[in-house]
C-alpha cells in the first residue's frame, strides 16, 4: 500500500512539473511569436524614460521593468501549479505541516530573492551583449560559473537563514561525533546546526553545506526527532562522500559545461532570428525569451545526462558511507526510515529513474548495503 501511495505522489509530482515547464516554454514562445515580447519592451523603455533621460539609468531601468512584466505574467500560472505541487499535494499525502500563511510567506520570500539575483543577472547579461555583440557567451559563461561558486559558499550563511531556522546542535554528543566522524573522513566543518523544518514538513533530512571556510553540518529537527546516532551518523557519512570524493566541483564543472553551451547556442539563434523576430539586434531586450529557450534547451536535452551523473555520484557516496561508518545495519535502517517518511518510491520506472531521479531507487541502496551484511 505505501508504495502504491508513493507512486501515485510522485507521479502526480512529476506531471506537475512537466505542466509547469511545458507553461514556461509556451509563455516564452508565445511572446515572440505575436509579438508580444516587442510590445513589453518598448512599455518598459517608455516607463524608464520617465523616469531618467541618462541613457545607461534607461537601459537598466528598462530591462528591469521588463523582466518584472514577464514574472508577472508567468506567476499567473506558476502560482497555482505551485500552491497545487508545493502545499495541496504535500497535505493530500500527509508529509505537511505548513500553513497557508507559511506557505505564502515563503513564497513571497522566494520570489522577492529570485526577482533581485534575476535583475542582477539580466543587466549584467545585457551589459555583455552590449559590450561583446558576437562573443557575449564567453564572458557570461565565465560568470555563470563564478555566480555558482560565490552562491555555493555563501548559501549556508546567508541565504538557507532566510528560510529556515538554523541553531547550534545542543545534542553535544551527537554533535561531538559527527564533527569527529567529519574530521576523519578529512573534511573541514565549521559545526553541527540543527535545521528547523517541522513547521513545514514531516519529512527528515541532513546535509553537509557550503565550501571552505562556511562548510556545516545541517540536520533537520525531523531527523533528530525520530532516528538513532548510529542512522544519523550514516547518513552524514554519505554527505561527506560527496566532499571527499568533491562532487560539489564536479557538478558545478558539469553545470558550467552546460551554461557554455546554452549561452553559444542562444548567441547564434538571436543572429540568426532576430531579423525573423523584429528584434533591433542581438541585444534587444525583447529577445530575452529566445536566449532563455535558447539556453535551457540545452539543459533539457542533457537531463538525462545530468540524471546518470548524479547517480553515479550517489552510489559512490553510499560505498564510502559504507567504508567509513562500518554499519551496513544503521544505513539499511535509515534507508528504510526515510524512504517510509519522505514517501520515496521503492522501484520506479525506467523511463522516470532517466528523466527525474538523480539518485538511485530506495531498494537499489539497501540491497548494495545488505551484501555488506553477508
Amino acid at each position: 500500500m505505501n508504495e502504491d501511495k508513493a507512486t501515485r505522489y510522485h507521479r502526480l509530482k512529476r506531471w506537475t512539473s512537466v505542466i509547469a515547464l511545458a507553461w514556461g516554454i509556451v509563455l516564452l514562445a508565445a511572446l515572440l511569436a505575436t509579438g508580444s515580447s516587442i510590445g513589453l519592451r518598448s512599455l518598459a523603455e517608455r516607463g524608464a524614460e520617465r523616469v531618467s533621460a541618462w541613457p545607461p539609468l534607461v537601459r537598466i531601468i528598462s530591462l528591469s521593468l521588463y523582466l518584472a512584466f514577464i514574472g508577472a505574467i508567468n506567476e499567473v500560472v506558476a502560482a497555482p501549479l505551485g500552491f497545487y505541487g508545493g502545499y495541496r499535494l504535500e497535505h493530500r499525502y500527509d508529509l505537511s505541516t505548513e500553513t497557508v500563511g507559511h506557505w505564502l510567506l515563503e513564497r513571497v520570500k522566494g520570489l522577492a530573492l529570485g526577482a533581485g539575483f534575476g535583475l542582477v543577472g539580466v543587466n549584467l547579461l545585457y551589459a555583455a551583449l552590449d559590450r561583446w555583440p558576437n562573443g557575449w557567451w564567453l564572458p557570461a559563461g565565465a560568470g555563470f560559473s563564478l555566480i555558482t561558486i560565490l552562491l555555493a559558499n555563501i548559501a549556508p550563511v546567508l541565504l538557507l537563514p532566510i528560510f529556515y531556522r538554523i541553531t547550534p546542535l545542543t545534542r553535544e554528543a551527537l554533535r561531538a561525533r559527527l564533527v569527529s566522524l567529519a574530521g576523519r573522513a578529512g573534511v573541514r566543518v565549521v559545526n553541527a546546526f540543527e535545521w528547523r523544518v517541522s513547521d513545514r514538513t514531516k519529512k527528515a533530512n541532513a546535509a553537509l553545506t557550503g565550501l571552505g571556510r562556511t562548510r556545516r553540518i545541517l540536520v533537520s529537527d525531523t531527523l533528530l526527532a525520530e532516528y538513532s546516532d548510529d542512522e544519523i551518523e550514516i547518513i552524514l557519512a554519505h554527505e561527506l562522500g560527496h566532499h571527499v570524493h568533491r562532487d560539489i566541483w564536479k557538478g558545478i564543472v558539469f553545470e558550467t559545461a552546460l551554461a557554455f553551451a546554452g549561452f553559444y547556442l542562444a548567441a547564434r539563434l538571436l543572429v540568426a532570428l532576430a531579423p525573423v523576430a523584429g528584434l533591433r539586434g542581438p541585444n534587444d531586450v525583447a529577445g530575452l525569451p529566445l536566449l532563455l529557450l535558447g539556453a535551457g534547451a540545452v539543459s533539457l536535452v542533457l537531463v538525462p545526462i545530468a540524471n546518470a551523473l548524479s547517480r553515479l555520484f550517489e552510489r559512490s557516496a553510499d560505498r564510502y558511507a559504507l567504508d567509513l561508518g562500518r554499519n551496513a545495519a544503521a544505513f539499511i535502517s535509515a534507508m528504510r526510515r526515510l524512504a517510509a517518511q519522505n514517501l520515496a518510491e521503492q522501484q520506479p520506472s525506467r523511463l522516470a529513474r532517466i528523466l527525474f531521479y538523480s539518485h538511485p531507487p530506495v531498494a537499489e541502496r539497501i540491497e548494495v548495503a545488505r551484501k555488506r551484511l553477508a
